[in-house]
């Protein structure tokens, strides 16, 4: 069973009750190498605004893929990456006051 939340997911236990996210955690993106998009997934134990930004090695902003109030639970959002040049990209993950950064490689 599944409780869905905007674009959060909910999983319910055998007693029926809903199990949420008991952590703040950024997923590798898949597939890394990817040409030319890549899913980014990511879990938010709490409802919080949040924001996903892509950068480049020279720390500027080429993405912004959320930038919005998000509910507990599962979030997968896709990367198109058509208009950028081949190379190694940073992605970061920013909720309340916890963030996480991760790398992920463009090869076209």
């Amino acid at each position: 069973r599944s409780a869905t939340l905007e674009r959060g997911t909910l999983t319910s236990n055998e007693n029926g009750g809903l199990d949420s996210p008991t952590r703040f955690s950024l997923d590798q993106n898949y597939p890394n190498p990817f040409n030319p998009s890549t899913k980014i997934s990511f879990s938010l134990e709490k409802a919080a605004p949040t924001q996903l930004v892509v950068y480049n090695m020279l720390g500027q902003k080429v993405a912004t893929l959320v930038n919005e109030r998000l509910n507990a639970g599962e979030h997968t959002f896709n990367f198109k990456a058509d208009n950028l040049s081949s190379g190694i990209y940073i992605y970061r993950l920013q909720s309340a006051s916890q963030s996480i950064t991760k790398r992920m490689t463009l090869i076209k």
